[in-house]
């Protein structure tokens, strides 16, 4: 063994073992493993950056980009509300969850999918009176394994095709994951929905981990193109029933009614007040094409339509202008005790035109006694939603002495950005997929357009990207070319052959899926994919085997981490709302695991054969 040879073994493991302490995040031990590699002279200096810019890291951060836009338009909770059922018994809704969970996170960032469907999978639980950690587990495992039928699916695809491309036999193309990735999808998700979920263990959903502002009194409006055109209230109500939504007022011609007519029929322009949960909100307006009452966007466009402005507050120009200069945002705010909005009406205040701010929502609990938004009486312990600008949001509580929720997504569905976003997002799947450009210039063009068209605002982006990730995949992709380079991941690779695998191909590829897959219960996923992907091309040179085959087990094992609530940040995600302990998770995540090598080995082995 080489010095050079030492010394990266001796920071290849410190950088394992600092992972897997987990006292520092991530990037951090990243970072740290490629300085000690530049100043040990195993990078060279001019070196040390240059894989900020590799393709894989760019790919990520864009992909990262367009799911955000896609959720922020509503572009997938509307697709989310088309595709699961309505009423079903819990076999068949669970497995229509995991269904969507892994097709969402097949083509874009899989955590994002995670959250977008873990208030459906909370409904679903008690909808069937089972405690919810028994529908986010199987939800979590299921987006896990979706990402690893495409290349955008996960990271370690990506860092594997990078991998592939610098051994130079160019990168794996958008599917060439999905022949093994779909099988290990089919075989997981079935036995998931049949008998998996069973494992899970019994929890009630830890305490303080979130907040309930009980339901929202919302005020939308029937458009032309709404469903509800036609309908009498009564078919309108049962269609709200999934999402725990209900009618509780009427305005019609500026006539307000408290107690509508069941048997009474909507008509467009009709405004209804709807009572609904936050997480249920966005559902609602989707799936029955229906629009915010009180949102600038919609006073906009009617003004202009009507050639005049409907409410005295509202101009239709200005309020136009105002939506596209700023960055609209949405935040909850709670009246305080002590607050100036107390006993006063968005009117009273001239919320629109002295604030440029819209009152969507308010959320009264235990009382009924909300007549109409603009009008009604604010009291203490009100929670708003408010619409309009950061600046003027961060100003507007200040002034009445208002409080910010914590951070929740309510995401507020637009059907025209939402087209234009699903429509960007196929382009760049298409592009990449066809070998029109590379996968990296693709979605980067992609970004550009959302960028362009403010699907995602500019100062947006840059918070949409997870940037510790990114830093972590550029600063260990260096450190994966030194194993390379010093020849350390040639005397691995051999040793692990001589010593454990003896020479034997098949035996050989399970050592490195096996070993992956322990290493990512750990690790970060990504981190996993570029420590192993220099071991696995070594060890297929030395046998003389196709390096493809062990790069697909590297891609397969990095995107299979169940044991534990660290391996994976879907994993991460249900702890507090599962109400589960670290030790949890292995009563499913151990079978998961060797169904995963079960299947994937012979898969492996037919669709890219190791002679």
């Amino acid at each position: 063994m080489t010095q050079d040879q030492t010394i990266i073994f001796a920071i290849l493991a410190a950088t394992i073992g600092l992972f897997l302490w987990g006292r520092w995040r991530h990037d951090v031990v990243a970072l740290a493993s490629l300085l000690a590699c530049v100043f040990a002279g195993l990078v060279p200096v001019e070196s040390a950056f240059v894989s900020l810019g590799h393709p894989a890291v760019i790919t990520v951060a864009c992909v990262l980009v367009l799911s955000s836009g896609l959720q922020a338009t509503g572009a997938v909770d509307a697709f989310a509300q088309r595709l699961l059922p309505q009423s079903a018994g819990l076999l068949p809704s669970m497995a229509a969850l995991i269904g969507l969970g892994a097709l969402l996170s097949a083509f874009m960032n899989n955590v994002g999918a995670m959250a977008l469907l873990m208030p459906v999978a909370i409904q679903v639980a008690s909808k069937h009176e089972i405690p919810p950690g028994r529908v986010l587990m199987p939800l979590a495992f299921g987006t896990i394994l979706g990402g690893m039928t495409t290349l955008i699916g996960t990271p370690p695809n990506l860092i594997v095709s990078g991998f592939r491309a610098e051994i130079g036999v160019g990168s794996f193309g958008m599917f060439d994951f999905s022949p093994v990735g779909l099988a290990v999808v089919a075989v997981g998700a079935a036995f998931i929905v049949l008998l998996g979920w069973r494992l899970v263990p019994v929890r009630q959903e830890a305490s303080g981990m979130s907040f309930d502002t009980g339901t929202y009194f919302t005020e939308v409006r029937i458009t032309a193109k709404a469903k509800a055109v036609g309908k009498t209230l009564r078919e309108f109500e049962q269609g709200m029933e999934e999402a725990d939504a209900q009618v509780v007022g009427m305005v019609r011609n500026d006539f307000r009614v408290s107690a509508p007519n069941p048997a009474r029929v909507l008509r467009e322009g009709d405004i209804l007040v709807i009572e609904a949960d936050p997480e249920a909100l966005s559902g609602v307006l989707s799936n029955h094409d229906l629009e915010l009452a009180e949102d600038v966007r919609v006073a906009a466009e009617d003004a202009e339509k009507q050639g005049g402005t409907p409410d005295p507050e509202v101009k239709a120009d200005d309020a136009k202008k105002d939506f596209q200069a700023h960055e609209v945002e949405l935040l909850e705010l709670v009246v305080m005790i002590n607050s100036g909005l107390a006993g006063r009406s968005a009117s009273d205040i001239q919320l629109r035109t002295r604030f440029g701010l819209n009152l969507l929502a308010i959320s009264r609990q235990g009382r009924r006694s909300i007549k109409r938004l603009r009008t009604a009486s604010l009291q203490a312990g009100d929670v708003l939603l408010m619409q309009g600008a950061q600046e003027a949001l961060s100003g507007f509580a200040a002034t009445f002495n208002c409080v910010p929720l914590a951070a929740r997504s309510i995401s507020i569905p637009d059907k025209g950005r939402a087209s234009i976003a699903t429509a960007v997002m196929i382009a760049a799947i298409g592009g990449a997929a066809l070998g029109l450009v590379p996968a990296a210039l693709s979605f980067a063009a992609g970004v550009l357009v959302f960028m362009l068209l403010r699907i995602v605002p500019p100062r947006k982006v840059y918070e949409a990207v997870d940037w510790p990730v990114i830093v972590l995949l550029g600063a260990l992709i260096p450190v994966a070319g030194a194993m390379e380079t010093t020849g350390a991941a040639d005397l691995l690779a051999r040793n692990l052959l001589e010593n454990i695998a003896q020479g034997h191909p098949v035996a050989a590829l399970a050592l490195i899926l096996i070993v992956t897959m322990t290493l990512s219960d750990f690790m970060n996923n990504a981190a996993t994919a570029a420590v192993m992907c220099p071991i696995a091309i070594s060890t297929a040179a030395q046998l003389g085997l196709n390096a493809d085959t062990f790069l697909m087990a590297v891609a397969i094992g990095a995107s299979c981490a169940f044991l534990t609530p660290i391996g994976h940040q879907n994993n991460t995600l249900i702890l507090g709302p599962g109400g589960f302990r670290f030790g949890d998770y292995w009563r499913l995540g151990l079978p998961m695991e060797i169904l995963v090598v079960g299947v994937s080995l012979p898969m492996l082995l037919w669709i890219w054969p190791l002679g």
